[in-house]
Formats: structure tokens, C-alpha cells, sequence
């Protein structure tokens, strides 16, 4: 069978039916990515500043669709509360985030209580060491707005530090009622709008939103595999051709073969002919 798929017609087959296949092949990809890439995202409701006061309300649940909207806020920092939580990453190394309780303006209420907070992480810091205080005075922040994380209790963690930034936790310690939430701060300026420089050995928060998931559109996945499957059909029907080539050759040879042997009834009609008539009846019933 090689020597009949190295025949040139079939080579040129085999050729052709190659580019076919990588053709389609072309194409399942640009199926594959039109999967996942149907058309732009739109631009993410997060990243347009609101009020933290048209967010979210103090003593609520943390609704789903707050989680890293952007915010500002006006207040006033309390220096007396403010602590550090441990093991926070930054450009891979290890720190602390320096969490202060941030008074809001205009902030409702909380069981008739008043001077509301929310905790705002101000930055990180490589040791406790570099832990500056906060502002004094109205400030005006802008940060990323992110829900309570779950509280975890360590033994071995130091005096004015917490494992996590649980706003429960805080709110026992701190003894102030407290937004659901916190914030990343990402800028701090005056209520005028001039920027206030953050101290030497803090760094600024580098907080992305979480990534937006992209919906599988299965068509274009469908449409996908049948181009794979056309790509292999196109080498297959090749293939077959050349088998069916194949057979039709061996046939002829071993029909040639088996009368070159003599194995082949004669095909002569004269002989058969005269062999009939010489044991035909006469037309008297005897025998000529």
C-alpha cells in the first residue's frame, strides 16, 4: 500500500488534503476564541467613585455588589484606634497593613449610637516599627471598598496586632460602632482636594478588583470540535482513496495471475459449439 500512497497523484492528494486540514484546523481555534472573547467587557461599575455613604449603611449586611467599589469618603482619622494585621504580601514580601478607624461624616446612627467608623487600611509597612499615626484634622480619602474578612484567632500574635481584618473583631476592640466593610485607601488629601503625602515607610495598597468572568458561549465551542473533526475526516477520505486504489490493484493482479495459470475456464464458443452438434438428436430420434 506505500508504494501506491507514494504514487504522484496521491502525494499531490495528500498535499491538498494537509492544507484542508490546517485550514480547519485555523479555524477551530478562532472558534476557541471567539468562546471566550464574544465581544469587550464593558467597563467595570467599580471603578466609577461613589459616596461610601450611598454604598453601604452601617449595622447591614455587606452586599455582594459593593465588593470593590470605589469610594470616597470625608472624616476624621482616631489615632487611638488603629492597629496592625499580620502577614500581608506586597511584591511578594512580608508585612503588615496599618488599619485605622476612620469617623465618617454624615455616617447614620447604629443603635442610636453616633461617631460611626469604618476601618481604613492606610498601607504596608516591612516592620511594626514603621507604624506612623494618621492625618490629623478633616481629611478626604478615596480607596477600594472590600467586605469584613473572616476573624482568625492566633496564640502567638503580638500586642496591637490582629491575624485578620475581621470588622467584629475590631468593633470589640475598638469599642465604636462600625461600617460592614473596609477600605484600601488609595489616595488622601485634604477636604480642599491637596493631596497629603503618605509618611516615609508606608507604601500605598495595590489593590486590583477581582477579575470579571467571562460567560462560555458552548456554540463556538460546537462549532470548534466540528472543525477538528472535518480536519480529520479530510486525511481519512485520503487515506480511504488510496486503499480503494490499493485494492483495485491487487485484484487486477490476481486476476491476471490466475489466468496466466491456466486456472480460468476457457472462453472459446466455436469448441462448445461443435461439441453440442455432435451428440445432438437427429430429427428421426438416432444418432447421426
Amino acid at each position: 500500500m506505500l508504494r501506491t500512497a507514494l504514487k504522484p497523484q496521491w502525494i499531490a492528494a495528500l498535499v491538498a488534503a494537509l492544507v484542508v486540514s490546517w485550514v480547519f484546523v485555523l479555524l477551530s481555534q478562532w472558534q476557541f476564541s471567539r468562546s471566550v472573547s464574544e465581544a469587550t467587557p464593558p467597563a467595570r461599575a467599580t471603578e466609577q467613585v461613589k459616596p461610601l455613604t450611598d454604598v453601604l449603611r452601617p449595622g447591614e449586611a455587606f452586599p455582594g455588589p459593593a465588593a470593590d467599589q470605589m469610594v470616597t469618603l470625608t472624616g476624621t482619622f482616631d489615632a487611638a484606634r488603629q492597629t496592625l494585621v499580620a502577614d500581608r504580601l506586597q511584591d511578594g514580601r512580608s508585612g503588615w497593613w496599618v488599619v485605622t478607624a476612620f469617623t465618617v461624616d454624615g455616617a447614620p446612627a447604629v443603635g442610636g449610637e453616633h461617631g460611626t467608623v469604618v476601618p481604613v487600611a492606610r498601607g504596608w509597612i516591612s516592620s511594626p516599627e514603621k507604624a506612623s499615626p494618621p492625618p490629623s484634622g478633616p481629611v478626604a480619602l478615596t480607596g477600594r471598598l472590600l467586605p469584613s474578612e473572616a476573624p482568625q484567632a492566633k496564640q502567638d500574635i503580638a500586642a496591637g496586632q490582629v491575624a485578620t481584618l475581621s470588622v467584629a473583631q475590631l468593633i470589640n476592640i475598638w469599642d465604636r460602632p462600625s461600617y460592614p466593610g473596609f477600605v484600601a485607601v488609595t489616595a488622601v488629601a485634604t477636604p480642599g482636594g491637596a493631596a497629603i503625602a503618605a509618611p516615609a515607610g508606608l507604601e500605598p495598597l495595590s489593590i486590583a478588583p477581582q477579575p470579571v468572568e467571562q460567560p462560555v458561549n458552548w456554540l463556538n465551542i460546537f462549532y470548534a470540535v466540528e472543525w477538528v473533526v472535518f480536519a480529520g475526516f479530510a486525511i481519512f477520505l485520503w487515506w480511504r482513496l488510496v486503499r480503494d486504489d490499493y485494492e483495485r490493484t491487487q485484484d487486477a493482479i490476481a486476476d491476471a495471475e490466475a489466468e496466466a495459470a491456466g486456472t480460468a475456464p476457457p472462453h472459446d464458443g466455436s469448441d462448445q459449439t461443435t461439441t453440442m452438434g455432435a451428440h445432438a438428436p437427429s430429427e428421426t430420434g438416432g444418432t447421426p
